[in-house]
């Protein structure tokens, strides 16, 4: 049977391989220590399972309204209103299957065939494949090292033609940890006016957050900008919920009422009892939160001291999220690898240390370790790192 184009034109993940050949060497026995994971090492704070565990013995166990409780909403606004002073309606918010669910809902109904989207790069593996999944074209510009990776309104103003419809933003960003400044976000807010886009803030990292740094949401800069974002967040990584598949997306009225039809075709709805943890998330104890922000702090500057260690790495030390992005160009180098692609897996057959290459983010030189384990396992990756770098110097 033929598949449909739409399939066809995906891109498979760069990380499968390495991922596959992490799992069998473990299968086989051998102390793989797997640096690639994307959600927090915690448990779900103990007060969330027992509300949804409390929900569904109340018999909170059917259906709900595709766009989510209205109960859960009023959370949700209530969060927007106490962290960003920000006011939505409820007819403003949807809820949905996890936060990619409400990535992927909104390019289905903002994006017509041929319609290009802004893409920073390094960017999350899933942007290009989701605007190539509505019909858009997604257009990579690359937000260079020696900015921090981040992208510049000029480059807005280059990129963007009759047939852009949005840029994306992520502040705090996967998977370079870095993030946008109010003043950054103004610029880049002020070209997005300008040339008639939408903006796309996905924000699912803004509760880890480290040093001086601060988040900000570009719908906080003007009432203008606001009318023309559609914030992406969700409770996976603020509170190590992303089992549960809670995400949410907050903008114009028009487009959240196509998302919630839309939903209603295809998910129906997210789990409820999911959403009842998720409105205890949002209204009971943010401790948990901060003990987790506090725990992946300390990781990161214990570790990033022992990575810039490594011969033939460097890495802008991250603000947010939680990881580190490596350049590792010179290491593959020095190493007799032609690419770091090629370096990534040397270093999980012999050392046996799995990392996630850049190039599945769109910036080949770099590779991605994740700081969501142990602090002992991550001292022992960076040892083995290092001991393979300086073993096999050329």
């Amino acid at each position: 049977m033929e598949l449909a184009k739409r399939a066809a034109s995906l891109t498979p993940s760069t990380t499968l391989a390495i991922t596959a050949k992490a799992k069998e060497l473990k299968a086989a026995g051998h102390d793989v220590i797997g640096l690639g994971a994307g959600e927090p090492d915690f448990n779900t704070p103990s007060a969330i399972i027992k509300a949804a565990v409390s929900s569904m013995e109340e018999g909170f166990t059917k259906y709900t309204p595709s766009g989510g409780l209205k109960e859960l909403k009023d959370a949700i606004i209530e969060k927007f209103k106490k962290d960003q002073n920000l006011d939505y309606a409820p007819a403003e918010i949807i809820v949905c299957t996890g936060a990619k669910h409400a990535l992927y809902t909104l390019f289905q109904v903002i994006l017509n065939d041929g319609d290009e989207v802004i893409v920073p790069s390094p960017y999350w593996v899933s942007y290009p494949e989701q605007v190539k999944l509505a019909g858009g074209v997604p257009v990579i510009i690359e937000g260079t090292e020696e900015n921090q990776f981040k992208i510049t309104p000029e480059q807005i103003g280059r990129a963007a033609n009759s047939r852009t419809k949005a840029v994306i933003i992520n502040s705090p960003s996967n998977p370079t940890g870095m993030i946008y400044t109010e003043a950054e976000l103004k610029a880049i807010g002020e070209a997005c006016e300008k040339h008639g886009l939408l903006i796309v803030s996905d924000e699912i990292y803004e509760k880890l957050i480290y040093g001086d740094a601060s988040h900000v949401s570009i719908a906080q800069i003007s009432q203008a900008l606001k009318e023309r974002t559609i914030i992406i967040n969700g409770v996976s990584k603020s509170h190590s919920m992303t089992g549960w598949r809670i995400g949410y997306a907050a903008g114009p009225k028009n487009i959240i009422s196509a998302m919630t039809n839309l939903a209603s075709h295809s998910t129906s709805n997210p789990a409820s009892m999911a959403q009842y943890g998720a409105i205890e998330a949002y209204r009971g104890s943010q401790e948990p939160v901060e003990e987790m922000r506090k725990a992946f702090e300390s990781r990161l500057n214990e570790t990033y001291e022992q990575l810039i260690q490594i011969p033939g790495f460097t890495c802008i030390k991250p603000q947010g999220a939680f990881y580190l992005f490596a350049n590792a160009s010179e290491a593959a180098k020095i190493t007799g690898h032609d690419s770091v692609d090629a370096f990534v897996e040397a270093l999980l057959e012999e050392e046996k240390v799995a990392l996630v290459p850049g190039s599945g983010f769109g910036s080949p030189e770099h590779v991605r370790l994740s700081y969501a384990t142990s602090q002992d396992l991550l001292t022992e990756a960076i040892a083995r790192i290092k001991r393979y770098t300086e073993k096999n110097k050329a």
